[in-house]
């Protein structure tokens, strides 16, 4: 079997497995994270497959950069966090094997360093409302595009 499709990137980017679907285009996948750090937390996911940020062509790398600034603008005009992280995790750090960027609103108070902690997060209210998340982020992608 062809390891794009074994890849569970791939089957999230090209909805095999469910997910939860902000935006996409003809390059990339934007869904919110299942076990989301914040409120509005993202993943953006090229719909090739590429494992590493060096493997990724030019136009879809820009396609990402492109809509990582808009779901940026989105999160502060919806959340208004005191700051986003936008990160990516590569080569055995990245749980997918498959190039992701996160997209994630910070608030001051927060220690980031509990995003790669093994502990689960205390996030189950966020977890609970995922479907309104995803309708206030498309409504106001709607109004930015």
């Amino acid at each position: 079997m062809d390891k794009s499709k074994m890849c569970l990137g791939c089957r999230l980017a090209n909805k095999i497995e469910k997910v939860i679907i902000i935006y996409e285009n003809q390059y990339v996948c934007c869904i919110l994270d299942h076990d989301p750090f914040n409120e509005g937390h993202v993943i953006i996911l090229p719909k090739v497959h590429y494992e590493d940020i060096d493997e990724v062509d030019v136009v879809t790398a820009n396609a990402i950069i492109q809509v990582s600034r808009l779901i940026a603008k989105a999160i502060k005009n919806l959340y208004k966090p005191d700051g986003i992280t936008i990160c990516q995790n590569g080569g055995i750090f990245s749980e997918l094997t498959h190039f992701h960027m996160h997209v994630v609103p910070r608030y001051k108070h927060q220690s980031f360093a509990d995003f790669y902690l093994e502990k689960p997060l205390d996030n189950e209210n966020i977890k609970n409302k995922l479907l309104v998340t995803k309708d206030e982020l498309i409504i106001c992608l709607s109004k930015m595009i």
